[in-house]
């Protein structure tokens, strides 16, 4: 009897790689079977996420801002190189700030929509133009309850996250006859580097406060929705969709017990 044939694995890309929610969605995909481009502007994070993930297989990893259309048309080509068969994209690439609306500059504003919500585009775009003649594949968008939500300090954040909902209910409706699904995943306060450097001991206790689960989530809890978005054995059928992963916070009300 012939031996059947190994299933090729599953290329992704992650950008904004190298730490947080893409280090844990590139980690959790490797040690799936996913071979995976991790995509970040840092070399410093980059050389951080190479030592984590020495030893896994199907790792790769680029260099590259995804403000600059010309650098993402070609990491993008590049990574799909990599990986082969690209079938998933997440665009985890993004920055933060918490600011007063009055204290909020114009520079700063623009710069936030660059990254967040052009960045997405634009990787977003480069990869299906990949997959429409490819079968399809998956993309997945972070959002974030700050774009579900208003949000003290969230002007310019909470409104490229409400950029990409639309962005991705839109992406989705496009790209849908070429068999590319798009969603997104709506995190709540989620334990990275990003959080830690903006996150004020009084914003930890004032989300504590509102959050019906109590605390903050961890990266993998974020990447283990995220890798359901992406395979197609368990998301077929699902696209144009926000999820908020946020302990609650989203939902609640009254919370029971907190000061």
């Amino acid at each position: 009897m012939a031996k059947a044939s190994k299933a090729p694995r599953m290329g992704a890309i992650v950008t904004g790689g190298g730490s947080g929610i893409g280090l844990a969605t590139a980690e959790l995909l490797l040690e799936t079977g996913w071979s995976v481009a991790l995509v970040d502007v840092s070399d410093a994070a980059l050389d951080g996420a190479r030592g984590r993930l020495a030893n896994a297989k199907g790792a790769h990893f680029l260099a590259a801002d995804v403000t600059d259309e010309s650098a993402v048309e070609r990491a993008v080509a590049e990574a799909a190189r990599m990986v082969g068969k690209l079938a998933g994209v997440v665009n985890c690439a993004g920055i933060s700030a918490d600011k007063h609306v009055l204290e909020t500059p114009a520079a700063l504003f623009r710069k936030i929509l660059d990254v967040n919500v052009i960045g997405t585009f634009m990787v977003g775009k480069a990869a299906a133009r990949l997959m429409q003649h490819s079968g399809g594949g998956s993309i997945v968008n972070i959002a974030s309850v700050s774009g579900l939500r208003g949000s003290k300090g969230r002007v310019a954040y909470g409104a490229s996250k409400g950029a990409i909902v639309t962005l991705t209910q839109v992406m989705a409706n496009d790209l849908a006859e070429f068999g590319i699904r798009v969603n997104a995943v709506a995190p709540g306060p989620v334990e990275t580097p990003m959080v830690a450097a903006i996150h004020t001991e009084d914003d930890r206790k004032l989300y504590h406060r509102y959050i019906p689960m109590n605390r903050y989530a961890e990266p993998a809890e974020i990447a283990q929705v995220i890798r359901f978005l992406l395979d197609p054995s368990q998301s077929s059928y699902v696209t144009g969709e926000i999820i908020a992963v946020d302990g609650g916070y989203r939902g609640a009300g009254l919370v029971v017990g907190r000061p």
